[in-house]
């Protein structure tokens, strides 16, 4: 005996298909005012950051060029910004990873748990001159080791935290129970199947939220002219004396009341876009050879 039976669409009201399109039009609304301010932006940086965008500018310091030389570039800023973004990823990503694994597989209903979440919490609303302050506070003035990169790398690190526990603790909670029950089952230590199982499928995820992280600090300014102060020549040492960094770059050439260091102030801008735009490139790079389906 075969059964069958048919399903009868009733037609969409007038009302209903005018309330879609409504919506639908201040969703698209919604969008261009939030990427039109975005392009207009990134559209300002290149076409004044252009001008002075050549090889000098990026393999030469300030040193010994005047206050009105056209001359100059920000190889010594450059520098600066990646051992300071380096080394503040160094500091960050181990222990907000660390972070995270506690909150997601050992911490759940435990005290400690919830007040690092807390703590965590208040972290991601702190300013960033307070991240500096501290930093100067602690480690230039009571410390007495001086401005230095490392102290930048300090405050940066700070301010990363939060950001880094929070993204790997979303990842960590989507990976399915029941992989990690499968791992058990087969005899799998837990802290095994965590690097085995768990931290390879939220891989991906765990990468994004490094880079919103990195993001996040590149351009900061505020901590590091606590911490790094301003310095027109090559410093490779990141812990020891004052560094300069790409944001400090573009304070320090934009507040100058020419045009030359004008112009050197939005290359520096456009720099600082263009490397991290680079830096996110690599860590797609990174999340599509590590996929299981090479991006398919």
């Amino acid at each position: 005996m075969t059964v069958s039976s048919t399903v009868v669409l009733a037609p969409v009201s007038f009302g209903r298909r005018l309330k879609n399109r409504v919506v639908q039009g201040l969703v698209w609304l919604a969008f261009a005012v939030a990427v039109v301010p975005l392009i207009s932006v990134i559209w300002m940086v290149v076409t004044n950051g252009i001008k002075r965008f050549d090889l000098e500018f990026l393999t030469h310091s300030m040193r010994n060029i005047g206050p009105r030389d056209a001359d100059g570039g920000a190889y010594h800023a450059i520098l600066g910004t990646l051992e300071q973004v380096g080394l503040a990823t160094a500091i960050s990503v181990p222990i907000g990873l660390l972070t995270a694994i506690y909150l997601v597989e050992y911490g759940p209903g435990r005290r400690l748990a919830r007040s690092i979440s807390f703590f965590v919490d208040v972290m991601t609303g702190i300013p960033s001159v307070v991240a500096g302050l501290f930093v100067l506070a602690f480690w230039v003035l009571i410390l007495g080791l001086g401005y230095s990169g490392f102290a930048g790398a300090l405050a940066l690190s700070i301010l990363m935290m939060p950001t880094v526990v929070r993204a790997a603790e979303e990842m960590l909670r989507l990976v399915p129970n029941e992989l990690r029950e499968a791992a058990y089952a087969l005899g799998v230590p837990k802290w095994k199947t965590i690097l085995r199982v768990v931290l390879p499928t939220a891989f991906t995820g765990i990468v994004t939220g490094v880079m919103l992280a990195i993001a996040r600090v590149s351009g900061e300014t505020a901590p590091l002219l606590l911490t790094v102060f301003i310095t027109d020549s090559i410093n490779s040492d990141p812990f020891k004396g004052p560094q300069m960094g790409l944001p400090l770059y573009v304070f320090d050439q934009a507040q100058r009341p020419n045009i030359t260091a004008t112009d050197r102030a939005w290359t520096g801008a456009l720099t600082l876009i263009l490397i991290v735009m680079l830096l996110n490139l690599v860590a797609r790079l990174i999340s599509w050879w590590r996929s299981p389906a090479k991006g398919r």
